[in-house]
């Protein structure tokens, strides 16, 4: 059945530019919850306060999570994420609820593929996917939270790996069909997703090459500011380099900056990825309060050019966007060819 499913899934990138979801935190905050949404009967009683742990309302208000998820696809989506960006074991200790991580991911990948399996039993030309979302955690492998202490690591390459594995097994159990390591702000937190996906694909049997029938693993980067550089220091290229020893589904870049800013670094990845492309850029840049005021048409309006170059495979939206951007990115790349990939440039000159 899965490979099945990642055969589709790689008949669709051959045709057409999919599109990915839009923010989940943006349209949760639309819902204006209250302490109450974020706990379950079993964490009545919890010491901490949970409001604002989103991965939680899987568990406490899956209606809410499978509405944004079906406003998404009734958007244009093709792949909805997993409502799991923070749920590792090391981003629910802020809430002493490292425990739950399993079942944060499990209920979480089972939510969206119930709504992507009804959704493609309603448009079977148009096939659903479920992303399993793996954020980058809230440590950092590479550098020191202190000053102080340049050589201080908050988490060692061990941890991290461990933390991801029981996010992967989660992921997969509950039926994602693509792993995405996104918002990668420290490549060696990703290396250790990596190294933790290989893990549970040796210890589950699976191929870790899509073509051979794995389930195919997505990565995106986040270039933090001007620069051009991750928060670790490297460029689009170097982070390129650093990924590549994994036969991925696709590369790409998301968070951090608007479209008309995360060009430049786009383009690097479509001259030099020998995988397919992938960006969800934001909203635009944060106004002086942290909101995202850029528009659907705005947005598309610049995401234009990267269709223009034929530089896309996958398109969709960060922090910000909503189901209006999400259907006005879909209208647009419909119009577009996707990115070839260099093997099938040269498949279609023989």
């Amino acid at each position: 059945m899965m490979q099945n499913r990642t055969e589709l899934l790689l008949q669709q990138f051959s045709k057409r530019i999919l599109i990915l979801d839009g923010a989940m935190g943006t349209m949760i905050q639309r819902y204006t919850l209250t302490e109450e949404d974020f706990r379950t009967p079993e964490l009545a009683n919890h010491p901490k306060a949970l409001k604002g742990n989103n991965d939680l309302l899987s568990l406490s208000r899956p209606d809410i999570i499978k509405a944004i998820h079906a406003e998404y696809l009734d958007a244009g989506a093709d792949i909805i994420e997993t409502n799991t960006f923070s749920g590792t074991t090391i981003a629910q200790e802020d809430y002493n609820l490292p425990h739950l991580a399993y079942a944060i991911n499990y209920e979480s990948a089972k939510l969206a593929r119930e709504v992507a399996e009804e959704y493609s039993a309603k448009t079977p030309d148009k096939p659903r996917f479920v992303a399993g979302a793996i954020g980058p955690t809230n440590r950092t492998a590479s550098l020191s939270p202190d000053v102080n202490d340049p050589g201080y690591r908050a988490i060692t390459f061990d941890q991290l790996a461990t933390a991801y594995a029981e996010q992967v097994r989660g992921l997969l159990d509950g039926g994602a069909d693509i792993l995405l390591v996104e918002t990668i702000f420290d490549t060696l937190n990703a290396k250790a997703a990596l190294y933790a996906i290989q893990d549970v694909y040796e210890e589950r049997g699976i191929p870790l090459d899509p073509h051979d029938g794995g389930i195919p693993i997505m990565i995106s980067g986040t270039i933090t500011d001007a620069s051009g550089r991750t928060l670790s220091g490297q460029t689009t290229e170097a982070f390129l380099i650093s990924v590549s020893h994994v036969p991925l589904l696709s590369v790409g870049l998301n968070c951090a900056l608007g479209a008309k800013e995360l060009r430049p670094y786009l383009k690097v990845l479509a001259q030099k990825a020998p995988f397919y492309v992938s960006a969800y850029p934001n909203a635009g840049l944060p106004n002086e309060f942290g909101a995202y005021d850029q528009g659907a048409n705005e947005m598309a309006d610049q995401v234009r050019d990267f269709l223009k170059e034929g530089m896309l495979n996958v398109l969709g939206g960060c922090c910000g966007t909503t189901p209006e951007h999400i259907a006005a990115l879909a209208k647009l790349a419909a119009a577009y060819q996707p990115r070839k990939l260099q093997q099938e440039v040269e498949e279609t000159l023989d």
